[in-house]
């Protein structure tokens, strides 16, 4: 245990994701060390997150605006939304650059576990969007892009359950299978199952 500040700083910084006591630990002295002005810009960034970040009122991703960048483009295709768990997420579709429809965030998973319902999801949200027109254009595909776990794969489920009823509404799963490179000996049976129940002609 350190005394007064550098304790609590340490005990902020285990308090994020992925980041240990000894991590901790190893931040907060590194930011001891480091020069005034490079501690400012940190200070700084973590203002303007607090006071500048908003989420999207379309699609639920950060933004600086009250639309982001996406929902405003008018080049993105208006009839396919792809929903994801995370606004983290749609940075991995974009990456890929294969998509280009628009996007909804959901902001979590199903977890009965943890106090996550439906309620607690923005699942209200995409169901409105799918249900109204907008300037004339319909939705006509949502593609379910949440996490292949447990929590994932309930809450695309749910999700299925939901959309069915929309009539001429095309519901997907991202497909999941064996990562390029890998071996199928080191396959574990659920993936390698997948792969084998979505194959493709060639």
């Amino acid at each position: 245990m350190y005394e007064g500040p550098v304790q609590d700083l340490i005990d902020e910084l285990g308090k994020l994701p992925g980041i240990g006591p000894k991590s901790a630990q190893r931040i907060a002295f590194h930011l001891l060390s480091v020069e005034p002005p490079d501690l400012d810009r940190l200070t700084g960034a973590l203002q303007r997150v607090r006071d500048g970040v908003q989420f999207c009122v379309e699609c639920g991703t950060v933004s600086e605006n009250e639309r982001c960048r996406i929902c405003l483009d008018p080049r993105r295709d208006q009839t396919v939304i792809c929903v994801v768990e995370e606004p983290k997420d749609v940075q991995a579709i974009e990456r890929t650059r294969e998509f280009r429809g628009r996007y909804h965030v959901l902001g979590g998973a199903l977890d009965p576990l943890s106090g996550i319902g439906p309620e607690q999801l923005r699942i209200r949200e995409l169901l409105t969007r799918i249900g109204a027109e907008s300037d004339g254009v319909r939705i006509t595909e949502v593609i379910i892009a949440t996490d292949p776990n447990t929590e994932g794969e309930a809450t695309a489920t749910y999700l299925v359950r939901m959309l069915r009823d929309f009539p001429g509404l095309a519901v997907t799963r991202l497909a999941s299978g064996l990562p390029m490179g890998g071996d199928l000996e080191f396959a574990d049976e659920l993936t390698l199952g997948r792969a084998l129940s979505g194959r493709r002609a060639m």
